[in-house]
């Protein structure tokens, strides 16, 4: 992001705190998720919940972003950045503080850009995380 270029969109989704972006994140994951499972497969109410989980918990929202981090942006990898270092008051006890911590980079590059309105962008980084 240049500070020096900054739009006033990008000013205002700034002013939200990185937890705040990745809450709103985690959601936007999760609804990701829980469409490409309910449009890809024919799954039972309980075995799709089953398999969401194997994409939206803090592990496997790491591994995510160890899947796109070579075609993210120097702005999106700053995001990421930006929310790995946000200061959490829990962490998990089955996942790393370190793995914890980039999940929540994930979902706050998710908030942001579903704020942002780049929605293909959205699509295109789900799909590397799909594959």
């Amino acid at each position: 992001m240049d500070l020096f270029n900054i739009t006033q969109e990008e000013r205002e989704i700034s002013s939200h705190g990185m937890l705040a972006l990745a809450h709103l994140g985690d959601s936007v994951y999760e609804l990701m998720v829980r469409t490409w499972l309910i449009t890809s497969s024919d799954l039972t109410n309980q075995s799709m919940h089953n398999e969401a989980l194997k994409y939206v918990s803090a592990e496997a929202q790491f591994d995510a972003f160890q899947r796109i981090k070579d075609i993210l942006s120097e702005e999106e990898l700053d995001i990421v950045r930006r929310g790995r270092n946000a200061r959490t008051k829990t962490v998990p006890k089955n996942v790393s503080h370190a793995k914890y911590h980039i999940a929540t980079g994930l979902e706050a590059l998710f908030g942001v850009l579903w704020l942002s309105g780049k929605h293909t962008r959205l699509n295109t980084l789900f799909e590397y995380i799909v594959r």
